[in-house]
């Protein structure tokens, strides 16, 4: 069983800076990508930025320049750094894990953490 765990996120003002982690535990298969989504109301889950363990980065064209993911495979922890927040930025923010095994992938979801951005 895996459990993600996030911390961070909360209120902040346009042009501001948050950061949210994310812990993961249980049995990980050693070839994962971790991350995170967001969702706002009537909107879609996206991608907004994800790392594998071997380093390979992706970011949701809107935010990149702005937030950074940062992985620590030995922890397995994900965190991601916003600067330069703007209204549109506010969403529920959803911490990912996919692991790949020889038997196929999975993914697990974090509970969700709010970031809300005031103009």
């Amino acid at each position: 069983q895996v459990h993600l765990v996030e911390s961070g996120g909360g209120l902040v003002q346009a042009g501001g800076s948050l950061r949210v982690s994310c812990g993961a535990s249980g049995t990980i298969a050693e070839i994962n990508t971790m991350g995170w989504y967001r969702q706002s109301p009537g909107k879609q889950r996206e991608l907004v930025a994800s790392s594998t363990n071997g380093g390979r980065t992706n970011y949701a064209d809107s935010v990149k320049g702005r937030f950074t993911v940062f992985r620590d495979n030995a922890r397995n922890t994900v965190d991601l750094q916003m600067n330069s927040l703007k209204p549109e930025d506010t969403a529920v923010y959803y911490c990912m894990l996919q692991t790949f095994t020889d038997s196929g992938s999975n993914i697990y979801w974090g509970q969700g953490t709010q970031v809300t951005v005031s103009s």
